[in-house]
């Protein structure tokens, strides 16, 4: 259920701020001491005051919510919105009645807070990748504007605005990662499959020679399918769950008309995100957002 109440009164977004945010107690986000004490409020926002270094804060400093002269219930029914739904920044731009630049600026900071996916693979797992557009956004002064797509055929590359976007699925734990990389290469997938807890890891991919070099490897134990022979499953053997989760990797960045190389890596974060919400109800899934920002 959409949690209408938190994006309906700053006094509840503030509530849930607090409780998400102190969820294991009030520590000084300048000196991380734990002597702290209430000291008034502002606005809707409880305020401290630290013992130890004589300074006060309250619920929003030291996070992304601070300084910003929009509400947060409207905050946070942007990042709800983005999250669940796949809400253009145009559309919500329209909705909380702020600028195009502001909504941009501040979905931005949202994205640049989340961490990086930690990757334990347990195995067997799936590995493929992805080719999405992303590129300089716009045209550069004296310069042609860029070619949209790939010009020739092949695989795309980070140079031609095409970077691969690399899909694991572990089928040991259930988790799936989508990381970016420059090169779809071999050093570039021992990088990816190197956070494993067992010696010897059962990989399964397609084709691709880049994936040629784990088979002489005693670290892999490489299984595959042939996609241009017409082979996409062998029992066991597939990467199937990856290029579902590749499709879905495309239907999160369309919206968005093309992201920029830069940003990546900050929209696939926030994908990242957008899964563990999926079967979350609305309020949780909030509170699960917020956390991940702090």
């Amino acid at each position: 259920m959409i949690p209408l109440d938190v994006f309906g009164s700053e006094s509840v977004a503030a509530d849930l701020l607090e409780q998400v945010r102190w969820r294991d107690g009030v520590t000084c986000p300048r000196c991380r001491s734990d002597r702290t004490v209430r000291n008034g409020s502002y606005r809707e926002f409880q305020r401290y005051l630290c013992k130890n270094c004589d300074r006060t804060f309250n619920d929003k400093t030291g996070t992304i919510f601070a300084h910003s002269k929009i509400a947060l219930r409207r905050w946070l029914f942007s990042i709800y919105a983005f999250l669940r739904f796949n809400t253009s920044l145009r559309q919500l731009q329209c909705e909380i009645d702020v600028t195009y630049k502001t909504m941009h600026r501040r979905i931005e900071r949202f994205a640049r807070a989340l961490d990086a996916p930690s990757l334990d693979l347990v195995g067997p797992v799936e590995i493929d990748e992805v080719y999405v557009s992303a590129g300089k956004k716009g045209r550069e002064r004296d310069r042609e504007s860029r070619s949209r797509g790939l010009s020739t055929r092949g695989r795309g590359s980070y140079n031609g605005d095409k970077p691969p976007v690399f899909i694991i699925a572990d089928r040991g734990t259930g988790q799936r990662y989508v990381i970016p990389a420059k090169a779809a290469d071999e050093s570039t997938i021992r990088l990816l499959l190197a956070d494993r807890q067992q010696e010897s890891l059962t990989v399964y991919t397609d084709g691709f020679r880049a994936y040629e070099p784990l088979e002489d490897d005693d670290a892999f134990d490489r299984e595959y399918v042939v996609h241009g022979d017409g082979e996409y499953a062998d029992d066991e053997v597939h990467v199937n769950t990856c290029e579902s989760h590749a499709s879905q990797v495309r239907r999160w960045l369309s919206p968005h008309r093309g992201i920029s190389k830069d940003k990546l890596t900050q929209y696939l974060r926030a994908f990242q995100l957008r899964r563990e919400l999926f079967r979350k109800p609305g309020r949780d899934a909030l509170k699960h957002a917020v956390r991940a920002t702090l």
